[in-house]
């Protein structure tokens, strides 16, 4: 899930809160994992729990929204969380959820792909060049209103069936394309959101990788920190988090540079935790 969620105190028209798919490095001695929310508009982590390696993500994420205000809110996740019990937590909680559907969830869906997709065509594209590569998307958007399959209800309180086909192809000589279609399904209605809204949120979802563990695992190095000691990663994993949040809620783009900033003066973290 957003171990991706968030919805912005300051804006209602973006409120895209993601849970954190990929936790971080498990500590040998305590088999802990982090699970925490960020908030995509801003890349701000909201909230963070502790994971017993035994009971896994799904079981910490009711208590990971606990505090927060999920009225209105959209919940972006991953294929782990596509279950039905949290489409019902969340409605209950006043919020939306934006959930990706994968072979864990195998009727729901081949339900998906039957879908008279060819019929719909697609409902917007963008291309984009960068990094290296020319990537295209495109998004078909169906309404589930009336359960299109006659099948009965696809998912718990599910207004739309989203497809979204990435294709990726090197810049360099020779690359070839790579196509990925991806399913998944929305609480959101037509009026709600259109479809480029909801392919925005859903690559800002894929995007946590590059705004949250890459940040960790290069500008901090945590894959090879040597606490693995009781609580210990779990709290340095807490901190990291925090002092990336504190940078990013000053406008700070580029996490390394920010960090070599207020390397240079020890009055700057203090000033930027408005200590002093």
């Amino acid at each position: 899930m957003p171990a991706r969620c968030s919805r912005p105190a300051s804006s209602s028209n973006d409120p895209t809160t993601t849970p954190n798919p990929k936790p971080p490095k498990r500590s040998s001695s305590t088999g802990l994992d982090n699970c925490s929310v960020i908030d995509q508009s801003s890349g701000v982590v909201l909230a963070q729990v502790g994971v017993d390696s035994k009971s896994g993500e799904l079981a910490a994420v009711p208590e990971l929204l606990t505090g927060l205000d999920l009225n209105g809110a959209l919940i972006t996740a991953d294929a782990l969380h596509t279950q039905r019990s949290y489409a019902r937590y969340l409605h209950e909680r006043g919020g939306h959820y934006l959930m990706t559907v994968k072979a864990n969830q195998p009727t729901l869906l081949a339900r998906l792909r039957a879908l008279p997709w060819k019929m719909i065509g697609p409902a917007a594209q963008e291309r984009a060049r960068g990094h290296g590569r020319v990537e295209t998307r495109t998004i078909s958007v169906l309404s589930l209103d009336r359960c299109p399959d006659r099948g009965g209800e696809f998912f718990p309180h599910a207004a739309q069936a989203i497809k979204l086909i990435r294709r990726r192809r090197p810049l360099r000589p020779g690359g070839r394309w790579k196509t990925v279609t991806v399913y998944a399904i929305t609480s959101l209605t037509a009026f709600q959101a259109d479809p480029v809204l909801l392919a925005r949120w859903i690559r800002g979802h894929w995007s946590i990788e590059n705004r949250l563990h890459w940040v960790r695992d290069v500008s901090f190095d945590e894959g090879r920190s040597q606490t693995r000691t009781a609580a210990g990663p779990q709290v340095m994993a807490a901190l990291r988090n925090l002092a990336i949040t504190a940078l990013r809620l000053t406008g700070t783009t580029n996490i390394a540079a920010g960090l070599r900033h207020h390397a240079r003066d020890a009055h700057r973290p203090l000033t930027t935790y408005k200590i002093i």
